[in-house]
């Protein structure tokens, strides 16, 4: 078979569906269905149904509406105000001011859901509305918000590394405690390009307000309280084993209800308005995940993911070269497959060269989730896109072009991390038991 020409149909189709106005869930579904059928001996109506059944009924994918609903009654609620009033006072001197709410709003959210989806989608109900508000540009709200929202794979709990993890072999835990400071530079990293976009854009930007002492910014943080306690009885069902992803999203959709209510803004038509939201927000991601595991499917029994793998075990490249190689390699990846997908595909072929090139497994583990992550910001099948595409109503080459500079952040992310890679493996070598 001819990998490059089934390839360039498959890039050929999607781009073809898409141009002609199709679903983008439908898109994959369909590309999927005209690979097996082309390539496979496979049945596609039966492989369709059966891998579109498991996708829908996850027990995994439990937690992306339940933090979706949350997002939404956080959204409908005066907490999102409450988010901007506390932060305002401390970002209103740092250049870029607000904007920066949008990274450090997905951090804290990450380490709760565990999902880029969820993140992006959770913090832009909040920060699109209000940065829009207050007259940000869009254009930044939306691109710092689709790169900071990538942060929900990087920032432990992460599914991508438990899927790792179990298909490599090394410890979960050891995983999580190396995502920490990648997290925190990737972060970092975001902030620094909204400082320096900010400087050469001073006049985007809308004036700070009156500048307000110490104590009366302490005051104000009080408009966070809500929202940090929220976070802490979500990240505290975790870490203490009390609750799993999906019950302790549970636990966040309780304590936002009851966090809503104390305020006096939950009522009937918000408690409606909220779930109806989140529904329609999940049926869209779900009909997208349903789409890309078909075609994940698809691309498995064509065998295009294992053929390429294996011929970039052929180059016999240098470490870097090899790097280099293999951060390509799950980008182009990445265009057309789920994250777990490309996980679950290609580790057992790369890891025997990965460990023959004498690299760090648990630090492959983190380059593996940067790579990915750059995914999820690349079309045609790029995640945080998507749900941006849904809230938003823009189009995929916006979102991409506006997101793009996130990107190159990412590839210089990965650079940091090859050049001082003890910022992946010095933590888990010293806290892990």
């Amino acid at each position: 078979m001819n990998e490059a020409l089934v390839i360039t149909l498959l890039v050929v189709s999607i781009f073809g569906f898409l141009a002609c106005g199709v679903w983008v869930g439908l898109t994959l579904a369909g590309t999927a269905w005209l690979g097996m059928e082309l390539f496979s001996s496979r049945p596609a109506g039966d492989a369709m149904a059966i891998t579109i059944w498991g996708a829908s009924s996850s027990w995994t994918l439990t937690a992306l509406p339940l933090f979706l609903w949350m997002g939404e009654i956080l959204f409908r609620s005066r907490l999102s105000q409450d988010l901007f009033k506390g932060l305002a006072p401390w970002l209103d001197r740092i250049p870029g001011r607000l904007l920066h709410t949008n990274v450090v709003g997905c951090a804290i959210f990450a380490a709760v859901s565990g999902s880029s989806a969820a993140t992006c989608a959770t913090i832009g109900k909040m920060t699109i509305p209000e940065l829009t508000r207050r007259g940000y540009p869009q254009d930044q709200i939306i691109g710092t918000l689709a790169g900071a929202g990538t942060l929900g794979l990087l920032i432990p709990p992460s599914i991508i590394m438990i899927v790792y993890g179990v298909a490599a072999d090394v410890s979960i835990s050891k995983l999580f405690i190396a995502g920490i400071l990648p997290g925190i530079l990737l972060a970092l990293l975001f902030m620094g390009y909204i400082a320096v976009w900010a400087l050469l854009h001073p006049d985007r930007i809308p004036h700070a307000d009156e500048r307000m002492s110490f104590s009366r910014k302490l005051y104000q943080s009080r408009h966070l309280i809500p929202v940090v306690l929220l976070i802490a009885v979500v990240l505290g069902t975790i870490y203490t084993g009390f609750a799993t992803a999906t019950e302790a999203a549970a636990v966040g959709v309780v304590g936002a209800l009851i966090v809503s209510a104390a305020q006096g803004s939950l009522n009937w038509p918000v408690f409606k308005e909220s779930l109806m939201g989140a529904t329609r927000l999940y049926c869209m991601i779900g009909l997208i995940l349903a789409g890309a595991q078909f075609l994940t499917l698809s691309m498995g029994y064509i065998g295009l993911p294992r053929a390429l793998a294996e011929w970039i075990t052929s180059l016999g490249l240098s470490q870097f070269g090899l790097i280099m190689a293999l951060m390509v390699f799950f980008i182009i990846l990445g265009c057309f497959l789920d994250g777990i997908s490309i996980v679950v595909l290609t580790m057992g072929v790369l890891l025997p060269t990965v460990n023959a090139a004498g690299i760090d497994l648990i630090w492959f583990g983190i380059f593996l989730v940067f790579t990915i992550e750059m995914a999820q910001i690349t079309p045609p099948v790029g995640f945080n896109l998507f749900v941006l595409a849904g809230m938003t109503k823009k189009e995929l080459p916006y979102l991409a072009r506006v997101s793009f500079p996130m990107f190159l952040l990412m590839i210089a992310g990965v650079l940091i991390i090859y050049a001082v890679p003890e910022l992946a493996t010095w933590m888990p070598t010293r806290m892990a038991p």
